[in-house]
Order: structure tokens, then sequence, then C-alpha cells
């Protein structure tokens, strides 16, 4: 390559700058602060765990206990552990509807389940 022209992303390095350079932008930097579009539910589950993360996304519509397992392939305890961590957490709420507790995501459940927590 002449001395004369440089090809290099756009930040200056400390080398004497040369009589033309060609610049161009950084692969990426423009997009690098941005949110992503689409959260994946791979975060929500590095985050709260595999099986809460499917839990909290199972709550969509009010579910009991053994719904949630039968759904999840897990143990009815197992569910009842987790519901009772998203509970505390403020995102899940459960009720008595006659003989049955059924359970529901809050809004701060769904917010997290698409990604929408600031």
């Amino acid at each position: 390559m002449n001395s004369w022209l440089s090809a290099s992303p756009s930040r200056r390095s400390g080398r004497r700058s040369p009589a033309c350079a060609l610049c161009y932008p950084a692969h990426g930097f423009g997009s690098l602060w941005e949110r992503s579009d689409a959260p994946t539910n791979d975060a929500l589950a590095r985050l709260v765990g595999q099986t809460r993360a499917r839990l909290l996304c199972e709550l969509e519509r009010p579910s009991t206990v053994t719904e949630l397992a039968t759904r999840l392939g897990v143990t009815v305890g197992a569910v009842s552990q987790h519901l009772g961590v998203l509970r505390a957490a403020g995102l899940a709420v459960s009720r008595r509807e006659g003989r049955e507790v059924v359970s529901l995501r809050t809004g701060l459940g769904l917010a997290l389940v698409r990604g929408e927590v600031p």
C-alpha cells in the first residue's frame, strides 16, 4: 500500500496522518447501544433460570400448579417452589378459585417476558 493512502476504520490511531485517507464506519458501531427489537427467552432464562423462565411464559393465562407441572414436565413441588419465588419478586400472583389455586403473571412479569423492563 502507498504511504499516501490509508484505509482504516473511523477511529484515529496515534500515527501521523497520511496525505489522503479512506475512512469507513466501524462495523456494528452504529447499533452498539440500540435495544434488540425481539428479546429472546434465552436472555430471560439466563436471568431467572430455564424453568422459571418457561413458567413465567406459561403464566399468560390462569393455571393451576398441576396444569403447569404437566405442561412443563416437572413436579408439582418444583412448580410450587418456583411460583413462590416469582410471587415474592412481584412477577406472579395466585388466588383461590373454589378448591383450586390459580396463578397468573403480573404486569411486571409480562414486561419481563417481553423484554420491556427498563
